[in-house]
């Protein structure tokens, strides 16, 4: 029994030092995993920071009104400005606080921006630079081109109308907005035929400046801003139309020319993508009278036959780019037309919007409504 027992101890050492290397390897293998999810972890909450540091959006200078109540906290002004979208993380901004050790924030109403840096949001609510009126107030009409558009900054910004248009139609400024605003700006805009590259992608609307001196740029970003919030839901419902950005813009430029009402506007729309279908030129005046130069529209009928790639009656499809800027309905009437059978409408000095079916019945109008004084 003894000598069985001595046999039996380097066995049982073995097994021990197996389960000792077995133990070592599975803590080895903890600490590594765990080391490692704390490298990634920390790897991935340097750039979440780093990222959220930034300005949400440095392109978009165009200012909101933020009100900061009397007696607010750091925390719930961190919340303030990350709702309002000033900041992408309001944690990240009250531990950026609180390492800068600032304080003195003030209540009241502010002008900030997405493009603001952290440090320029803290100067701010430390110096108390309360919503001021803004300096200049510019309204842009629907319709208008953008030579018409330079005018009407020229008129009260500090800039010329002849500086506005050489900063428009400089290619590389141009090569930089499409980069920055890729979403509805593309090479398109830039063909060699395109009278303007910025034609019909300024929006218009009014617009609130509160620098003393704003550039050219800051106004054509603004614009583009300005743009991009209204393009940017329809960009699928334009995909789905099987039609670029740039042609759905053209398109409701034309249809912002032809018609003043919103449902005169979707039979238009019709009528153009019926006469697409078929093969036929779209032949709508207002292209002519871009093509030719709008203080040539009373000799509108001497010019139908120009060459030129906006000329509607001499091309077949839409122009090489849009003739003006559009009205937010015109756009939607591109995506969402009225569907009929009308190949033919006229615009008659009544008001109305005639539309025809056939050639015949259009010349019958074009008699009753267009000629009743020749």
């Amino acid at each position: 029994m003894s000598s069985s027992n001595k046999g039996d101890q380097p066995n049982g050492k073995g097994n021990r030092q197996e389960e000792v290397k077995t133990v070592r390897k599975i803590v080895g293998i903890t600490i590594s995993a765990i080391a490692l999810i704390i490298l990634v972890v920390g790897i991935s909450g340097y750039f979440y920071i780093n990222s959220a540091l930034k300005p949400v959006d440095p392109s978009d200078e165009s200012t909101k009104k933020v009100t900061i109540p009397i007696g607010s906290s750091v925390s719930q002004i961190s919340n303030i400005l990350e709702e309002n979208n000033i900041i992408k993380d309001g944690r990240v901004f009250r531990y950026y606080i609180k390492f800068k050790n600032e304080s003195g924030f003030q209540a009241g109403d502010y002008q900030f921006s997405s493009s603001m840096k952290m440090d320029e949001l803290i100067a701010s609510l430390k110096t108390g630079k309360v919503a001021q009126d803004p300096t200049f107030t510019v309204t842009i009409p629907e319709g208008k081109t953008v030579e018409q558009i330079a005018g009407l900054y020229a008129k009260k910004m500090s800039f010329s109308k002849e500086e506005f248009l050489t900063k428009v139609n400089d290619q590389a400024y141009v090569e930089k907005l499409i980069e920055q605003y890729p979403s509805f700006l593309s090479d398109a805009i830039l063909k060699p035929e395109v009278k303007t590259p910025l034609e019909g992608y300024l929006f218009a609307a009014t617009y609130n400046y509160y620098e003393e001196k704003p550039s050219v740029d800051q106004v054509v970003r603004k614009m583009l801003q300005k743009s991009k919030k209204v393009i940017g839901p329809k960009l699928d419902s334009i995909k789905e139309k099987d039609m670029s950005v740039h042609e759905a813009i053209t398109m409701a430029s034309l249809i912002e020319n032809e018609a003043p009402e919103p449902d005169d506007r979707k039979l238009i729309s019709g009528v153009f993508f019926n006469r697409l279908e078929e093969d036929m030129p779209l032949q709508t005046d207002p292209t002519v009278i871009y093509a030719v130069g709008r203080e040539k529209k009373d000799e509108l009928h001497k010019h139908m036959d120009v060459e030129s790639p906006y000329n509607t009656y001499k091309v077949k499809g839409l122009p090489v780019g849009p003739i003006s800027n559009f009205a937010e309905n015109s756009l939607e009437a591109v995506i969402n037309p009225k569907a009929s059978d009308n190949l033919y409408f006229i615009a008659a000095p009544d008001g109305e919007v005639y539309y025809s079916k056939s050639y015949k019945e259009h010349q019958n109008k074009v008699d009753k409504y267009l000629k009743q004084d020749s």
